[in-house]
């Protein structure tokens, strides 16, 4: 393996217990009935990573702890979560001759239950699915939708917009949940087993209870309870609004029906079962910003596959989400603007790094203008043309940051004018990635928006706060509207970018992606650039300091060693900021016969595999 590169790195809190066999990274056999209980003494064995308090709108689901990871290697199948229960939930089902969509939607409802500020099925989600026998990529959109009531004014007071810690709890921010939909709609397709088998590790698990991780800890202590509802302010904090303690025994039987109702009549008793009358009481009737969510918006949701996007990348081909997620467009831009430049082979070389963010602020400059729910807007199709991306290379100078950069002008607008966007994302975000013993594999990107979402909880799951993803202000001061502006039943735009690339063969290669708001882009480009072009595998890659510009200042990952290189960057031009970044890189890298997995040591998760 690629030894982990960190420039000055601190130190990093370790588990407690092994995994792997350090002579080949085969995994060890551990008896089930001990699992769990090695799992939950090294989480209350760990300290929590010590973080400054953040600006909100910036980085709501900030660091907890940093753990010590190292690459698993499997010959068959390989899952990659982020909470040991949920990755050994999907192993479990991949041992039972389940399929990649078997084992996303098994670790989908643990991580709902056991890191529930992330993801869950109040929320969304995006996936890429790859079929190994038909040799064919689709991609699923279970983005969240606005309620038909929803206006383009919906977060203006007196003609202002609302400020975001305003908006962001109660029912007014909740879109139309949509991951149980695609799920269902995935699992019909490519499913192995029943459906009803897929939700017993979380049913079990949520009866018998979880201990509290040192994550899920800290960022109940962060928040403040008086912005969850009562019923969430009475399942994570006690009587006086202290958060559960680190190990603590959380039970949560309201979830456990829930899941036993979906496990037995599919996602219909979600969507239009009485499940869907207690989502709809809820939102209408919160304690803050009481909702518009209908029972027609819960019966009428559905999912939808979209063309992924593909480019080529040196000698390798890079697949992703197309709108309403900004994400690949984005990294396809970037990938594409860089791609006549020498990154060299060392990694965070600082002519890399300039041009990278040069790169970034073109891409983020039009991601902002263009990028919307393409159901809605009519996207320019020149986004990627050759000759446009070359008139925006000109941009870029080896030896001076340009500052801000511009929307461009693409070929094929169609005569659309937008006007400047306002919006913001945040970090409730979980990534998932799994190959089977047939080669499919599932990349899965899962949310609820800010972390623990709306802060709302029905029947013990929590409701996103998505529709903060649009921007609060409709049209810009000249009048233009916003591409991504609120109205009803669109999807807001996301940055959620779960990746597959393929050799130059056509063979899968890696399965990847990541949480982190606006950042995902950085993260997943990150970890692009790092494989193809500075040569890094398993946990070089996710280890490697997080780092871009979103057409701002150049950002660099606190704790991480950083200072010589804002200082180099500086002297090009470049404002730099040294902050939090709370990546979560899961991915699966074929190497050879081998399956290499490996996890993000700034989250809790864990890669498991035969």
């Amino acid at each position: 393996m690629t030894k982990a590169i960190f420039i000055n790195t601190p130190l990093y809190f370790h588990t407690g217990f092994c995994l792997f066999c350090p002579a080949d990274g085969a995994i060890f056999t551990i008896m089930k009935k001990y699992f769990f209980l090695l799992i939950s003494l090294a989480h209350v064995m760990l300290a929590s990573y010590p973080a400054s308090a953040l600006d909100l709108r910036a980085e709501p689901e900030t660091a907890s702890i940093m753990q010590r990871t190292k690459s698993v290697a499997a010959r068959q199948q390989m899952v990659v979560a982020a909470n040991p229960h949920a990755s050994a939930a999907g192993l479990e089902i991949l041992r039972l001759g389940g399929s990649a969509t078997d084992a996303a939607i098994a670790v989908q409802m643990v991580l709902n239950l056991v890191e529930p500020q992330s993801s869950g099925i109040g929320g969304g989600a995006f996936l890429l699915h790859w079929d190994e026998h038909s040799r064919r990529l689709t991609s699923f959109d279970g983005r969240e939708t606005a309620p038909r009531a929803a206006r383009p004014d919906r977060f203006l007071k007196n003609g202002k917009p609302m400020a975001f810690r305003d908006a962001m709890h109660g029912g007014l921010s909740v879109g139309t949940p949509g991951v149980l939909r695609m799920l269902e709609k995935l699992h019909r397709r490519h499913g192995r087993l029943s459906w009803k088998r897929l939700f017993k590790p979380a049913i079990e698990l949520a009866r018998k209870g979880f201990a509290v991780s040192p994550r899920l800890h800290t960022l109940l202590k962060k928040a403040d309870p008086q912005s969850f509802g009562p019923r969430a302010r009475g399942y994570f904090y006690d009587e006086f609004n202290e958060p559960r303690p680190v190990g603590y025994i959380l039970k949560n039987i309201p979830f456990a029906l829930a899941l036993e109702g979906i496990a037995n009549q599919g996602a219909d008793f979600f969507y239009k079962g009485q499940l869907a009358g207690f989502i709809v009481k809820r939102v209408k009737t919160a304690e803050r910003n009481p909702g518009d969510m209908s029972t027609g918006d819960l019966a009428g949701y559905h999912s939808f596959e979209r063309p992924p996007v593909c480019i080529s990348y040196r000698s390798y081909r890079v697949c992703g989400m197309g709108p309403p997620s900004s994400g690949m467009l984005t990294i396809a831009q970037i990938l594409k603007l860089v791609e006549p430049f020498d990154l060299g082979r060392t990694p965070l070389n600082i002519p890399a790094l300039h041009l990278i963010a040069e790169a970034e602020k073109l891409a983020y400059a039009d991601r902002k203008r263009y990028m919307a729910d393409s159901d809605f807007i009519r996207l320019p199709q020149g986004l990627l043309d050759p000759r446009y991306l070359a008139q925006r290379r000109l941009l870029i100078s080896r030896f001076r940051s340009m500052g801000k950069a511009k929307a461009g002008q693409p070929p094929w607008q169609q005569g659309q004018i937008f006007g400047k966007d306002s919006s913001v994302e945040n970090h409730g975000t979980s990534h998932i990635s799994i190959i089977d013993r047939w080669g499919n594999a599932v990349s899965m990107t899962t949310t609820i928006e800010a972390a623990f979402g709306a802060r709302i909880m029905v029947s013990g799951f929590l409701l996103n706060n998505e529709l903060t993803d649009f921007s609060f202000r409709p049209t810009d001061e000249k009048g233009h509207p916003v591409a991504n502006r609120v109205q009803p039943l669109k999807r807001p735009r996301s940055s959620m970018s779960p990746t597959m690339i393929f050799d130059r063969s056509g063979r899968l290669h890696m399965v990847v992606g990541s949480p982190g708001g606006s950042r995902i882009i950085l993260y997943v480009l990150k970890t692009i650039i790092g494989h193809i072009d500075w040569g890094l595998d398993g946990e070089a890659l996710t280890q490697l300091p997080n780092f871009g510009s979103r057409n701002g200042p150049f950002e660099l990952e606190e704790g991480t060693g950083v200072r010589e290189i804002a200082e180099s960057l500086e002297a090009l031009g470049h404002k730099t900021r040294i902050v939090p970044m709370t990546s979560g890189v899961h991915l699966v890298i074929r190497s050879g016969n081998r399956l290499i997995g490996a996890v993000d040591p700034r989250r809790e998760g864990l890669a498991l595999g035969d």
